[in-house]
């Protein structure tokens, strides 16, 4: 773990413990009947949007680990409750309804369905308990319904532009690698996330404008929805390469698996070399396919850092603790996560060794 991060987390668990030990004080004086609870269990319902996201399940073994170390740190007892939404919003309402009533402290949702937040919040809301959404970020409107609403991610805009720079880099620096009709200008495909979703259309305009803004050419051949899914990328890819055979030059990807399933449907139909691929999330298999060669690169969506950011502003928000101390909390509701360029220049800082 890195240093600052285990003295801030070792920091906070001292702070909440303290904090908890007071209050369960005054529980226990005024408490005279009822099955009492152990007083340093934090319980946290998690529910997502689906587990078959392989981003998603990457945050899932994160903060299911760093639970474990906040518990190695101290007397404290974390308990994840985490289930499937199985992208069905009423699911989720229906598991966020479970939460509350088997008293759940504290809240952790990656909304299936954004429009649905505000009903999510007045939920939480009613129930006195803090909500922290992360990943899919809901408007902005609905996060400040109440003052204990929170989100953790990553600027989806930052995303996209750090996206297009990829593609901006490796044209900067070897244009004619990439334009295989040499007419100086940047034929691409873009495999988009689901439609309406805010990070796909984030990550789609900004993308193309970073290339746009450095008065590059470019041309789109092909754009669909693939609702971040590397089977039905492989698919839409598959069709783009019977109209268009080798012409497409590049290929966005809203995020890895879309990226990894366009590199199916290209090595199956014997496309060589593949054209310049790019994604978001920087997973493990896309970070083994750029160490293939094969996915040119991807921007690092911090799977440890969201889970650690919602650990450190649980433990914070269950203690009655000021958040903003726990975590870089900016406009009162926001932890944004940083971002980087990850390719085969610095990919070794990404491997897990």
């Amino acid at each position: 773990m890195n240093p600052t991060i285990r003295k801030c987390c070792s920091r906070w668990l001292h702070k909440a413990l303290a904090a908890l030990a007071a209050a369960a004080a005054l529980a226990c004086c005024a408490s005279c009947s009822g099955e009492p609870e152990a007083s340093n269990t934090l319980r946290i319902g998690v529910s997502l949007y689906t587990l078959d996201d392989t981003f998603i399940s990457s945050v899932v073994q994160n903060l299911e680990r760093t639970a474990q170390e906040a518990e190695s740190h101290a007397d404290l007892k974390i308990n994840l409750s985490i289930v499937d939404g199985r992208s069905n919003q009423t699911t989720q309402l229906e598991q966020v309804d479970r939460f509350i009533a088997r008293g759940c402290d504290i809240l952790c949702i990656n909304i299936v369905d954004r429009t649905a937040a505000a009903v999510v919040v007045d939920k939480a809301q009613e129930a006195g308990v803090p909500l922290i959404f992360f990943n899919r970020q809901p408007v902005d409107e609905d996060i400040r319904r109440s003052s204990q609403v929170y989100y953790v991610g990553v600027n989806a805009q930052g995303n996209g532009t750090l996206q297009g720079r990829l593609v901006l880099d490796a044209w900067q620096k070897d244009p004619a690698s990439i334009d295989r009709n040499g007419d100086g200008i940047l034929q691409y495909a873009m495999l988009e996330g689901e439609p309406g979703h805010q990070d796909a259309l984030l990550r789609t305009e900004y993308s193309v404008k970073a290339l746009t803004d450095a008065e590059v050419s470019v041309e789109k051949l092909a754009s669909d929805t693939a609702n971040w899914n590397r089977g039905q990328a492989s698919a839409r890819v598959s069709l783009w390469i019977q109209e268009f055979g080798d012409q497409i030059e590049v290929i966005f990807a809203n995020n890895d698996d879309m990226a990894l399933g366009a590199i199916d449907a290209l090595k199956e139909a014997g496309i060589s070399p593949l054209p310049l691929i790019v994604g978001v999330d920087a997973t493990a298999p896309a970070l083994e396919s750029i160490a293939a060669g094969e996915l040119y690169g991807t921007v690092l969506n911090d799977a440890d850092g969201m889970a650690r950011s919602m650990v450190d502003l649980s433990l914070a928000l269950w203690s009655g603790s000021d958040p903003s101390e726990a975590v870089n909390l900016q406009d009162g509701h926001y932890v944004w996560l940083p971002y980087r360029k990850v390719t085969q220049d610095n990919l070794s800082e990404f491997m897990t060794p």
